[in-house]
């Protein structure tokens, strides 16, 4: 059987992004509370409720980034990937509980008469939108490049921001134009925006337990390995394929068939040989654990 060296895990970009994120959300949080207080706008004040949960939850992003990349030790000879998803699930419960508050401050605002939103506050959501708008493509890039669940989790978080912000605006604007009798536009904004939170919330979560419960990655990756393995010259048959995520990196078990008459040295030649070409042409495959069968 065949392993892998263990390598360092790439979290200095995705620590800076979650720092950038936390200071950004932070001055959005005063600017739109300050906002929504002041210029009675409750879609606003919703708003300044999420970002203080994204400094919650990026904040939660960063100690998870650092404890997924400690390195393998005694206790844990896997290392502490599993640490990124545990951290993206509790992103995904933070968004929930944010959500949950924002709902049900909307039903209590639509039920309670009160004034129509000042003008301003529009000119805070088209700031907050394009910061936001900004912000999410930023950290969904690192996300990408560091295949980071956490991080991608994180980038959506602002995603979902900045359309909360956008249902504010919608929201205002009606209850602007239309008058008295329509101020309650700006908490049906609100209350739209908690069921766009809980969305992003489930598809957070989703991919996380999957990660958790070792789920397959997807078909085309494992054709990929399964393939690769194939092109190594005396491998046979390429009999079992399985990958699964753990943090921003991959694993992979293969079952390989070789002539029954090589010797061990010989196999495990074969073995070595056929992980350093997956690896060469799949390098987030810290792991790869390879099984040698005799051929039948």
């Amino acid at each position: 059987m065949e392993g892998s060296d263990n390598k360092s895990l790439p979290s200095g970009s995705g620590l800076k992004t979650t720092l950038i994120g936390i200071i950004v959300s932070g001055v959005l949080a005063i600017i739109k509370a300050l906002g929504g207080i002041l210029g009675h706008s409750y879609a606003l004040i919703a708003d300044a409720i999420e970002s203080t949960a994204d400094i919650f939850t990026s904040s939660m992003l960063w100690l998870g980034l650092k404890w997924s990349a400690k390195p393998a030790d005694k206790e844990h000879p896997y290392g502490h990937g599993k640490a990124e998803a545990l951290t993206a699930i509790g992103i995904a419960l933070a968004l929930t509980l944010a959500a949950f508050i924002i709902a049900k401050e909307s039903v209590h605002n639509i039920l309670t008469p009160h004034k129509t939103p000042a003008a301003y506050t529009l000119i805070i959501l088209v700031v907050v939108i394009a910061t936001k708008e900004l912000l999410y493509r930023f950290v969904l890039k690192t996300g990408l490049e560091l295949n980071s669940g956490a991080v991608k989790a994180d980038a959506f978080h602002h995603r979902s921001d900045a359309i909360t912000s956008a249902a504010a605006f919608i929201g205002i604007t009606i209850g602007l134009i239309g008058g008295k009798g329509y101020e309650v536009a700006d908490d049906y904004a609100a209350l739209f925006a908690s069921l766009i939170i809980v969305i992003n919330a489930y598809k957070i979560f989703r991919p996380a337990i999957g990660e958790l419960l070792d789920e397959d990655l997807e078909p085309e990756l494992n054709q990929k390995v399964k393939q690769l393995a194939a092109e190594v010259p005396d491998v046979i048959l390429v009999e079992k394929c399985h990958t699964r995520k753990m943090g921003v990196m991959n694993h992979a078990d293969l079952h390989l068939w070789v002539d029954k008459n090589l010797s061990v040295e010989e196999g495990h030649t074969i073995a070595h040989k056929a992980k350093n070409h997956i690896q060469n042409s799949l390098p987030q495959f810290i792991d790869i654990m390879i099984h040698i069968e005799p051929a039948k």
